[in-house]
């Protein structure tokens, strides 16, 4: 059997839409409703399932009455706009016809946000989303996808039709390198890259592929760092990622979303201190407010915290922390270690 030829990177919306398209080709109870944003996998969509194709034009907020109206009748949704639109423009009508409804009826709507981080990145801040990782969670009920590459993202959406409930699958508008040959197993909601000493790298989306340079760089000193994609940030395996932390006496989230204020570092923040988990943690992600610069994402990344150069001098800092010969302290378990 010949070797598998290596993926041409790809737009994840693409590969996502893609699987979409094919699984309403098969299953004639799914419905796409979009909010006036397009691509030619959107066009394929209207054109050979025109019965079940919406535009509802720049209006998101009845993207999600007109998504949670055809939930109600049993059909399967998937809701498409520009991710901070698609979260914040219509937060209301997703707590009240999303989150709160389905606690008293079964459905199936899925939010899919293009754009997550500084993706849009000439596009500055009102297009750009750091904001949706902690409004998301702050939901009870609904699931948040963060995938990292276009085939993981390709492989979604067998699974949100396979789930009841509203979920979000925040995915990066730019076209990505490819990280996986095959999707990793789903069901765990995360996947280790790479095993490494006393420190962890936790990130998500876009920053494991951060993560994973700063590795290198930290590996050319000497300094061997575990890598972990969390994808899947509501409902991942705890005993399992709980099992896999057991080696390490640090971990360091990464999210491109603003640092402190409710993202995935007070996820594991809150995680790693209810299940007692024996590790310091240092969270990274986007320093300060909004900013109005222009320019490659990775120069606005160094400028926020949240670049290469700048993720491995944070990581360096929190590895001086640690002593050789001592374990880490339990007074500090859960806490956050300004480095």
């Amino acid at each position: 059997m010949s070797a598998l030829l290596p993926l041409k990177p790809r737009a994840m919306r693409d590969t996502l839409l893609e699987a979409t398209y094919e699984a309403m080709l098969r299953d004639s109870g799914i419905f796409f409703v979009t909010a006036d944003f397009g691509s030619p996998v959107i066009d394929k969509i209207r054109t050979d399932c025109s019965a079940r194709f919406v535009n509802v034009g720049i209006a998101e907020q009845n993207l999600i009455n007109v998504s949670a109206g055809l939930a109600l009748e049993g059909f399967k949704v998937f809701a498409y706009a520009i991710a901070p639109f698609i979260t914040m423009r219509c937060y209301e009508q997703i707590r009240v016809n999303l989150s709160l409804l389905s606690e008293v009826r079964p459905i199936n709507v899925n939010l899919i946000g293009v754009g997550a981080g500084y993706s849009y990145v000439v596009s500055g801040p009102t297009h750009q989303c750091y904001e949706d990782l902690t409004v998301m969670r702050a939901l009870p009920n609904m699931r948040i996808f963060s995938p990292a590459d276009q085939v993981v993202a390709a492989a979604l959406p067998a699974l949100c039709l396979d789930s009841n409930g509203p979920k979000y699958l925040r995915l990066d508008a730019q076209v990505l390198p490819v990280l996986y040959e095959i999707s990793p197993a789903l069901d765990s909601g995360f996947h280790v890259h790479r095993k490494g000493d006393k420190i962890c790298l936790i990130a998500t989306g876009y920053m494991v592929h951060t993560a994973l340079k700063v590795a290198d760089k930290l590996a050319a000193s000497g300094l061997s760092v575990g890598v972990v994609d969390l994808f899947d940030l509501c409902s991942f395996s705890e005993d399992k990622l709980q099992s896999m932390l057991a080696s390490y006496q640090g971990v360091v989230t990464m999210e491109e979303g603003f640092r402190g204020r409710g993202g995935m570092d007070a996820m594991m923040f809150d995680y790693i201190a209810r299940r007692g988990i024996n590790v310091r943690m240092f969270n990274i992600g986007v320093e300060g407010g909004y900013r109005f610069e222009l320019g490659e994402r990775s120069v606005l990344h160094e400028k926020v915290g949240i670049g290469v150069e700048s993720v491995t001098g944070s990581v360096e800092r929190f590895e001086r922390t640690f002593s050789a010969s001592s374990p880490p302290d339990l007074k500090n378990r859960g806490q956050k270690v300004i480095a």
